[in-house]
């Protein structure tokens, strides 16, 4: 039973929820119900535009060591998500899912934009932390355990041939790692290419191999089978240490550029929200 409460995250649930209010709201003719002027669908905008602004709250509390009293780092970033979601669904709430006037509009299509941004920056520091709240992952660690199982290759399964075109592949595969920004979006699905294409050559290279061995050696052949498992779960830890290695360099990259990026998305949000306040409440 402990197991079951504790299968879907906090972030996980309330993401479930804002989807299925999504579905609900642009099905629904929620204009009809509330009034983004007065009432409900006023004080829900109240409410999401207060939750967008307290997102800034985070990011003081990153940088100001002396607010540690108001919680730890971590549980604030769990925060400033939670913030991200619900918010934007609430102003979504509270237009009724409809475009307005040329302020609105302008406020509405930057908050979309800062929303989409926060989900690609939860995927790309998700990929270079152990756990979404967990301790940053070690380049150096997954080098060491790269070089530990290359260390391994010099004669495994009268193979010579097998760790120079492990190299070849695992140089394929790096090289993806010093491609420059105007490439870098397309890295993540070139690594996935490049590590199918790559693993499914060098086993093809080992069935090849263990079977010209076994034609010549009886007790080859009547191991094959095990002496294959053996060689391809070399291959496939070999080439998956690996491609850990060049997605941490990439995605490491990735975060960083959407970092810079991000905070003046967040800043042009804020600035748009206020002139629709502005314009809403004075003409």
């Amino acid at each position: 039973m402990q197991q079951d409460r504790s299968r879907f995250s906090t972030e996980q649930l309330i993401f479930a929820g804002a989807a299925l209010v999504l579905v609900i709201g642009i099905q629904l003719p929620v204009a009809h119900y509330m009034s983004p002027k007065s009432g409900l669908g006023y004080a829900i905008g109240i409410v999401g535009g207060t939750l967008i602004l307290m997102q800034l709250l985070y990011a003081v509390r990153k940088r100001v060591r002396s607010l540690s009293f108001l919680g730890s780092v971590p549980r604030w970033f769990q925060t400033h998500m939670i913030m991200g979601i619900v918010g934007p669904v609430c102003i979504l709430l509270h237009c009724g899912f409809s475009l307005g006037a040329t302020n609105s509009n302008i406020a509405l299509f930057s908050m979309l934009t800062v929303s989409g941004s926060g989900i690609f920056g939860r995927y790309f520091y998700s990929k270079i932390h152990h756990g979404l709240y967990g301790r940053k992952a070690s380049l150096a660690e997954l080098q060491d355990r790269a070089r530990d199982l290359a260390e391994r290759a010099t004669k495994i399964l009268m193979m010579p041939e097998l760790a120079n075109l492990l190299e070849d592949e695992e140089r394929r595969l790096l090289a993806v790692a010093d491609w420059g920004p105007a490439r870098m979006i397309f890295a993540p699905a070139a690594i996935a290419y490049r590590y199918s294409n790559g693993r499914s050559r060098l086993r093809r290279y080992v069935r090849a191999a263990i079977r010209v061995t076994a034609a010549r050696h009886k007790a080859v052949a009547r191991q094959s089978d095990r002496f294959e498992r053996v060689a391809f779960d070399y291959v496939s830890r070999r080439m998956k240490v690996t491609r850990e290695v060049v997605e941490f360099r990439i995605y490491e990259k990735l975060f960083s550029v959407w970092h810079v990026l991000h905070m003046p998305l967040f800043l042009m949000l804020i600035a748009a929200g206020i002139v629709h306040v502005i314009s809403v409440h004075v003409y």
